[in-house]
């Protein structure tokens, strides 16, 4: 007879004895149990005693996590989180150096449970630490030349316990003194300082600035674009990434009117962040991330890549407001700008006032912005009062003029002399293109927690969204040639474009002249071959028996594919235990059972490379006892993290089990396919209709192909019922042609 599901077999460990075997019953209070171990061992005082998880992670069992318990679980008995706290609260405090570096190590271990950082918080723990930072170190300063590895490691084993404690979100950031920052900040801005400080520092700096706008203040003085490029020259690149990290912390809580900034009167090296906008359009600072990270040899990693995104969106952000402002047609200094336009295509000065009559100039104005290609040929400033793009195209407009003047000049006058209705108008389609380019590149959109989609050909210039537009204006106008436009089809014309710039992009360009070689390989008559072939591989037939033999096949298609999703399962997925910190080393694997009818589930310590025997995994849930699957952010494990701001990501690939009467296995799927793969064969198991788009991407690929084959042309031509036989010898091989 199988033992009750509320007894759990453990082995429990104290120094200096044999383990012991021992039953816990989970419905005993958890003091209970504690107690009865105690006694086993004739200790006293069980109330200074605590249980812990001997792993490497030595976490304390508490009344909220004891369910976690599995069967054979190696436990070990230690002192209370409390007693634990107040000793290292004392040891830390040691007048040995030695003593003091060993505490800390202690500590930074300790604190990453959250049931001891709580304990020892309550001991005013933090200020204790930000007093060590503050004053205690310059003690230590004489010490450093005689003992500057020791002084590494004390100060690294501080600042470590401190981050640890501070991801627990249990102490406001808002309550840290300007002397504690500006400590901090000078191990950020020393040339030479410890890798681990140095990191932590930086992870200290970027926390600040994302959990406290007062600080975010505080910080952006003592830190300036000099003192952060030398950690961007190094070839660490965990302290580039920290180093971008605190960058983008500081650009994302910028206010709007620090991140516009004049470019003529600032000293970038000695500029704090708070003028972010001109710092980022720096080619000092550009090319050093190019150079040193993006080119770096050293392969780019998830998380630089995140960073590195970031960087891209934010400084793409910055182009939010020219996108969202309105031109003013009664602004002269715009208005001057569509002047500055005409000027340069037609190399024409503007009139003074006195010359000629007023309806002649009129008249001449009118016919070269016809000719520019603008939408109103009277007062062109009201084409650009629409807002997505707003002034930003007129910028971008003259951006090419000036920069590209040979190519804008000659797009300009290749239209304009046309007469037979296929010219390119160069305003509208700038404006038009403009506001598309700013939907590819989600101008003014928050960056994502988890994407990692950066183009390294936008590092490759400092004024790269303008030479994006250079390009792409050319291409416009290189496949309206192509398509033979006229006015009428501007939108298909758009449609072709979008198509072209996001193919190229797809394909990830190093830099903008590889881009560009890119789009010439992508014309429009390539653009429609490529249309063609996804075309043929797609079902159009809509006649009415050809969807009756759909109808027919997809029952088949859909219990072919619920088999799929079922094996799937049986082979088990390793997911990762959802966690509020940065550090996410603790998986889980749950496969199904050969006979559909169990979920074994259970801990490991590591992804595993390949299956994971069902014997391994201690849990099982019958399949029986499923009464549904919840997803997204009705998942009890969303609600609870809640105030961990988890993304969209992060809800879109939740999902839960529920049983019995409350209780719930929640997952977190490491992909969008995992996602779909566990929630269709969840649903399968219940006889529930699969829904995912997975399932409808695969049940139109299947179902295409197979009414493909059903509709070959096949009449007149018999298909044998076996193999035909292999045909004799022939008597001689003479019809074979010797090469030699």
């Amino acid at each position: 007879m199988p033992p009750p599901s509320d007894i759990v077999k453990v082995a429990i460990e104290w120094p200096g004895a044999f383990p012991k075997l021992m039953e816990i019953d989970q419905k005993k209070p958890l003091l209970a149990i504690i107690k009865e171990v105690c006694e086993g061992w004739s200790l006293g005082n069980h109330e200074n005693f605590a249980l812990q998880i001997a792993d490497a992670t030595n976490f304390y069992i508490t009344e909220k996590n004891r369910n976690d318990i599995k069967n054979g679980s190696i436990l070990r008995l230690t002192t209370s989180p409390y007693q634990t706290a107040v000793q290292l609260h004392e040891r830390i405090q040691s007048s040995s150096m030695d003593a003091k570096l060993e505490a800390l190590k202690d500590l930074a271990n300790a604190s990453r449970d959250i049931t001891f950082a709580q304990e020892f918080i309550n001991l005013d723990g933090i200020s204790l630490l930000t007093q060590m930072v503050e004053s205690g170190n310059e003690r230590y300063q004489k010490l450093q030349k005689i003992m500057k590895p020791c002084f590494g490691d004390l100060l690294s084993f501080t600042l470590t316990a401190f981050v640890e404690l501070m991801d627990h979100g249990i102490v406001s950031w808002d309550t840290f003194s300007v002397a504690f920052i500006k400590k901090i900040a000078s191990y950020v801005n020393k040339s030479a300082m410890d890798t681990a400080v140095l990191q932590r520092s930086l992870a200290i700096l970027e926390s600040m600035v994302l959990n406290s706008q007062d600080l975010y203040h505080k910080v952006a003085q003592e830190i300036t674009i000099g003192q952060l490029i030398p950690h961007l020259q190094g070839t660490d690149q965990d302290i580039q990434t920290y180093t971008i990290a605190v960058i983008n912390a500081l650009f994302l809580k910028a206010p709007e009117e620090k991140r516009q900034f004049d470019e003529h009167i600032v000293d970038i090296l000695n500029c704090p962040l708070t003028e972010m906008a001109h710092i980022l359009a720096q080619k000092q600072l550009r090319s050093i991330i190019l150079s040193n990270v993006i080119r770096s040899p050293t392969p780019i990693n998830d998380e630089m890549a995140h960073q590195l995104y970031m960087l891209q969106v934010l400084t793409f952000n910055l182009l939010e407001d020219r996108m969202m402002t309105k031109m003013d047609p009664q602004d002269q200094a715009q208005r001057d700008i569509i002047f500055e336009l005409r000027r340069i295509a037609f190399d024409v000065e503007c009139a003074p006032n006195n010359s000629g009559s007023i309806e002649k100039r009129k008249s001449m104005y009118t016919r070269d912005y016809k000719k520019l290609g603008f939408i109103n040929h009277v007062n062109p400033a009201v084409d650009f009062t629409q807002i997505p793009p707003g002034m930003l195209a007129l910028d971008n407009m003259l951006y090419f003029a000036r920069h590209h003047q040979d190519a804008y000049i000659r797009i300009v006058l290749e239209n304009s002399s046309r007469e037979d209705k296929h010219e390119c108008p160069f305003g509208r389609s700038s404006i038009e293109l403009t506001k598309m380019l700013c939907e590819i590149l989600k101008v003014g959109v928050l960056p994502s927690e988890n994407c990692h989609d950066f183009h390294p050909m936008f590092f490759t210039h400092d004024r790269s969204f303008e030479e994006f537009f250079c390009i792409c204006i050319q291409l416009l106008n290189k496949t309206w040639k192509e398509m033979r436009a006229t006015s009428e089809d501007f939108n298909k014309v758009m449609q072709v474009v979008r198509e072209q710039i996001m193919r190229a992009l797809t394909l990830k360009p190093n830099s903008l002249d590889q881009f560009k070689s890119r789009l010439q390989n992508l014309s429009y008559t390539e653009i429609l071959k490529i249309r063609q072939s996804e075309r043929m591989n797609q079902e159009d037939f809509q006649s009415r028996p050809i969807l009756e033999l759909r109808e027919k096949i997809q029952p088949e298609i859909m219990e072919l594919i619920k088999q799929q999703r079922l094996n799937r399962l049986c082979e088990g997925t390793c997911f990762r235990k959802i966690s509020s910190r940065r550090r996410q080393d603790k998986f889980w694997y749950c496969r199904l059972s050969p006979n559909h009818k169990v979920l074994h589930y259970g801990d490991l310590e590591e992804c595993p490379q390949g299956e994971v025997p069902h014997d391994s995994l201690q849990d099982k849930l019958p399949v029986a006892d499923i009464k549904a699957v919840i997803t997204g952010k009705d998942c009890p494990h969303m609600k609870e993290k809640g105030a961990l701001k988890l993304n969209k990501e992060v809800l879109e690939l939740a999902f839960s089990v529920l049983y019995e009467s409350d209780e719930y296995l929640n997952f977190i799927a490491p992909d969008r396919h995992e996602y779909c793969v566990w929630t269709d064969g969840l649903n399968a198991l219940l006889g529930k209709e699969m829904t995912s788009d997975y399932t409808k991407s695969d049940m139109d690929t299947l179902l295409s192909m197979e009414m493909k084959l059903r509709l070959l042309d096949l009449e007149n031509i018999q298909i044998p019922e076996a193999p035909p036989p292999i045909p004799k010898e022939p008597s001689n091989y003479d019809f074979v042609y010797d090469c030699n």
